[in-house]
Protein backbone atom coordinates (compact mmCIF):
# COMPACT_ATOMS: atom_id res chain seq x y z
CA UNK A 1 0.00 0.00 0.00
CA UNK A 2 1.34 3.32 -0.80
CA UNK A 3 0.98 6.86 0.38
CA UNK A 4 -1.86 7.82 -2.24
CA UNK A 5 -4.16 5.05 -1.38
CA UNK A 6 -3.81 5.35 2.80
CA UNK A 7 -7.08 6.88 4.08
CA UNK A 8 -5.83 10.32 5.35
CA UNK A 9 -6.25 12.50 8.57
CA UNK A 10 -6.69 15.99 9.17
CA UNK A 11 -5.24 16.77 12.37
CA UNK A 12 -5.06 19.89 14.08
CA UNK A 13 -2.40 21.13 17.03
CA UNK A 14 -2.12 23.95 19.22
CA UNK A 15 1.54 25.53 19.85
CA UNK A 16 0.45 26.87 23.33
CA UNK A 17 2.97 29.51 24.91
CA UNK A 18 2.68 31.25 27.72
CA UNK A 19 4.57 34.27 29.17
CA UNK A 20 7.42 32.81 29.85
CA UNK A 21 8.18 31.68 26.49
CA UNK A 22 7.26 27.75 27.78
CA UNK A 23 5.38 25.84 25.25
CA UNK A 24 3.21 23.32 26.30
CA UNK A 25 3.15 19.56 25.66
CA UNK A 26 1.02 16.43 26.36
CA UNK A 27 1.85 12.71 27.03
CA UNK A 28 -0.12 10.27 25.14
CA UNK A 29 -2.04 7.54 27.50
CA UNK A 30 -0.88 4.13 27.47
CA UNK A 31 -4.02 3.05 25.87
CA UNK A 32 -4.02 5.37 22.76
CA UNK A 33 -1.64 4.46 19.57
CA UNK A 34 2.14 5.35 20.28
CA UNK A 35 1.09 5.55 23.69
CA UNK A 36 3.89 7.52 26.47
CA UNK A 37 4.75 9.69 23.26
CA UNK A 38 4.44 13.32 23.78
CA UNK A 39 2.77 15.83 21.36
CA UNK A 40 1.20 19.31 20.84
CA UNK A 41 -2.36 19.26 22.17
CA UNK A 42 -5.15 18.93 19.72
CA UNK A 43 -6.81 15.96 17.89
CA UNK A 44 -8.91 15.30 14.46
CA UNK A 45 -11.17 16.93 12.71
CA UNK A 46 -14.62 15.47 12.65
CA UNK A 47 -16.88 15.90 9.77
CA UNK A 48 -18.48 18.94 9.12
CA UNK A 49 -16.54 20.90 11.69
CA UNK A 50 -14.32 23.53 10.69
CA UNK A 51 -10.32 23.11 11.80
CA UNK A 52 -10.14 26.13 14.39
CA UNK A 53 -13.32 25.36 16.02
CA UNK A 54 -11.95 21.09 16.61
CA UNK A 55 -8.97 22.61 18.26
CA UNK A 56 -11.07 24.44 20.53
CA UNK A 57 -13.10 21.31 20.80
CA UNK A 58 -10.10 18.81 21.59
CA UNK A 59 -8.33 21.00 24.17
CA UNK A 60 -11.44 21.80 26.14
CA UNK A 61 -11.70 17.95 26.02
CA UNK A 62 -7.71 17.07 26.62
CA UNK A 63 -6.79 20.00 28.90
CA UNK A 64 -10.28 21.41 30.31
CA UNK A 65 -9.11 24.66 28.88
CA UNK A 66 -10.65 27.37 27.24
CA UNK A 67 -8.03 28.79 24.30
CA UNK A 68 -8.14 31.64 22.12
CA UNK A 69 -6.62 30.44 18.68
CA UNK A 70 -4.68 32.41 16.77
CA UNK A 71 -3.24 32.12 13.13
CA UNK A 72 -1.64 28.66 11.34
CA UNK A 73 2.01 28.56 12.05
CA UNK A 74 2.96 25.16 10.61
CA UNK A 75 1.32 22.91 8.29
CA UNK A 76 2.99 19.25 8.11
CA UNK A 77 2.29 16.21 6.46
CA UNK A 78 3.70 12.05 7.94
CA UNK A 79 2.56 8.85 6.64
CA UNK A 80 2.31 6.77 9.59
CA UNK A 81 1.70 2.80 9.22
CA UNK A 82 -2.02 2.48 8.13
CA UNK A 83 -2.43 5.89 7.33
CA UNK A 84 -0.99 9.89 6.50
CA UNK A 85 -1.22 12.87 8.53
CA UNK A 86 -2.57 16.28 7.23
CA UNK A 87 -1.81 18.17 10.62
CA UNK A 88 -2.20 22.37 11.02
CA UNK A 89 -0.74 23.55 13.94
CA UNK A 90 -2.18 26.66 15.32
CA UNK A 91 -0.38 29.11 17.63
CA UNK A 92 -2.66 29.31 20.44
CA UNK A 93 -3.01 31.16 24.14
CA UNK A 94 -4.98 30.21 27.45
CA UNK A 95 -8.20 32.17 27.36
CA UNK A 96 -7.85 35.03 30.47
CA UNK A 97 -7.91 33.11 34.06
CA UNK A 98 -7.77 29.82 31.90
CA UNK A 99 -5.59 27.03 33.63
CA UNK A 100 -4.81 23.22 32.25
CA UNK A 101 -5.05 19.90 33.51
CA UNK A 102 -4.35 16.93 32.06
CA UNK A 103 -8.29 15.70 31.40
CA UNK A 104 -8.03 13.33 29.48
CA UNK A 105 -3.71 12.87 28.48
CA UNK A 106 -1.17 11.11 30.26
CA UNK A 107 1.05 14.43 31.83
CA UNK A 108 1.45 17.58 30.77
CA UNK A 109 4.22 19.94 30.57
CA UNK A 110 5.53 23.33 29.67
CA UNK A 111 8.54 23.12 28.64
CA UNK A 112 11.81 25.64 27.23
CA UNK A 113 11.97 25.05 23.53
CA UNK A 114 15.29 24.37 23.97
CA UNK A 115 14.34 21.09 25.85
CA UNK A 116 11.83 19.79 23.78
CA UNK A 117 14.17 16.98 22.01
CA UNK A 118 14.59 15.66 25.52
CA UNK A 119 11.12 13.99 25.05
CA UNK A 120 10.03 11.47 23.28
CA UNK A 121 8.23 13.64 21.06
CA UNK A 122 5.83 11.64 17.83
CA UNK A 123 7.67 11.51 14.54
CA UNK A 124 5.13 14.04 12.78
CA UNK A 125 5.79 16.23 15.42
CA UNK A 126 9.47 16.06 15.01
CA UNK A 127 9.92 19.12 12.47
CA UNK A 128 7.60 21.16 15.20
CA UNK A 129 10.41 20.78 17.87
CA UNK A 130 13.31 21.46 15.47
CA UNK A 131 11.79 24.71 14.21
CA UNK A 132 10.87 25.64 17.91
CA UNK A 133 14.65 25.43 18.29
CA UNK A 134 15.72 27.30 15.28
CA UNK A 135 13.01 29.78 15.73
CA UNK A 136 11.74 30.13 19.14
CA UNK A 137 7.93 30.07 19.30
CA UNK A 138 6.22 32.55 16.71
CA UNK A 139 4.23 35.69 18.36
CA UNK A 140 0.44 36.12 19.35
CA UNK A 141 -1.18 36.94 15.93
CA UNK A 142 -4.73 37.02 16.24
CA UNK A 143 -6.74 35.42 13.27
CA UNK A 144 -8.91 37.53 10.67
CA UNK A 145 -12.05 36.57 11.84
CA UNK A 146 -12.45 35.07 8.16
CA UNK A 147 -9.97 32.30 9.13
CA UNK A 148 -12.58 30.73 12.13
CA UNK A 149 -15.38 31.48 10.59
CA UNK A 150 -17.18 27.94 9.95
CA UNK A 151 -19.02 28.55 6.73
CA UNK A 152 -20.82 26.00 4.44
CA UNK A 153 -19.38 24.41 1.24
CA UNK A 154 -21.72 25.22 -1.28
Amino acid sequence: MNAFSLPRKLVVAGLIVDGRGLVLITQRRADQALGGYWEFPGGKVEPGEGPAPALIRELAEELGAAVEVGRIWEVLHHVYPGFELVLLVYRCRLAPGATVGAVEVADLRWVPPAELAAHDILPADQPLVHRLVAEGPPPWVAPASAEISVKPLV
